[in-house]
């Protein structure tokens, strides 16, 4: 496993593309210590983790080099400005060729960290969701989040019939052991630069 994919930097942000079955930032278990935001801070001592992706999530993160960096991009994501698109690779057929699905999430607390969707407690999560490919009996799906809930695409696909291959929480056991990581990837990540304002696009391959 590649120890730190840099894909830019400059004074005010940088862009890494994490690897599947690596913590965004270390966890309180001293097992589970190794993260991004440590390998991070061996190279980059300023870096600050702005958002974060799931331990089995691979993809774009971005990290902001300063507090004023941290701040402006920090504004990006909560008003939504961020643009993401995720790729996965899930069980079955979905029911349209594309859609949107808005069903609220919150902590399932006697099950923490897992979410779990529910209507008088959980905040809104709101997903956009297009089939690329059909393959038999699994859909190459892309997905844009517009909320960025915790496990949202997770349990969205999963309510759709579709849950990801290799998810080992939210998918039957039967669909987790096809694969050997889960099959989701922050592919596109879209923002503006904290200083200049510049629109900057990012991608990373899909690796399955």
């Amino acid at each position: 496993m590649q120890y730190l994919n840099c894909i830019y930097y400059d004074d005010d942000l940088a862009v890494f593309d994490k690897p599947a079955k690596l913590l965004s930032v270390p966890s309180n278990r001293p097992e589970l210590n190794d993260s991004l935001a440590a390998r991070v801070a061996r190279v980059f001592p300023t870096a600050r983790i702005v958002h974060r992706l799931d331990w089995q999530t691979s993809g774009l993160i971005v990290m902001a080099m300063h507090l004023d960096s941290l701040r402006h991009l920090s504004k990006q994501f909560e008003t939504r400005v961020v643009d993401k698109t995720y790729q996965a690779v899930v069980a079955g057929k979905l029911p349209q060729p594309q859609g949107r699905i808005t069903l609220p999430l919150c902590v399932d607390w006697p099950n923490r960290p897992k979410q779990r969707i529910d209507y008088r407690m959980g905040r809104n999560a709101d997903t956009r969701w297009k089939v690329l490919e059909y393959d038999g009996q699994k859909s190459r799906v892309e997905l844009k989040p517009v909320t960025g809930r915790s496990h949202q695409l997770r349990l969205h696909l999963k309510a759709l019939g579709t849950p990801i291959l290799g998810d080992e929480w939210y998918a039957p056991a039967s669909i987790h052991a096809q694969s050997s990581r889960m099959l989701l990837h922050a592919h596109i990540l879209k923002l503006y630069h904290p200083k200049t304002n510049a629109p900057l696009e990012f991608a990373s391959p899909i690796p399955f």
